[in-house]
């Protein structure tokens, strides 16, 4: 997956082009799409800064073998992000995940 293929995602199942962060939280991976977007006056990157960022946000996503598990979970979630509640999509990461863990 590419940063432009995720944003693609994104815009298909949203209509916006939402910010996305990877957490860790409780011994577990998540990626967070957040409820801000490209698309606000007061989001804080540019058109640039923000496909780089969804460039590495998918390298990660690569390298980790999570990407099948995030594109399906987008297309089939109910939840949207709204004010303050981003949808956390957890990451199965099998022997992976004690890398991330220590």
């Amino acid at each position: 997956m590419t940063g432009q293929e995720l944003r693609q995602l994104l815009l298909e199942k949203w209509g916006r082009s939402y910010d996305v962060q990877l957490r860790r939280t409780q011994g577990k991976i998540f990626v967070q799409i957040m409820w801000k977007y490209l698309e606000q006056a007061s989001f804080p990157l540019n058109e640039a800064e923000y496909q780089e960022h969804l460039d590495s946000i998918a390298s990660y996503l690569n390298y980790l073998g999570g990407t099948t598990q995030v594109q399906k979970y987008i297309q089939q979630t109910r939840e949207r992000p709204r004010l303050g509640k981003a949808v956390s999509i957890p990451l199965d990461l099998g022997e992976r995940a004690a890398e991330w863990i220590l």
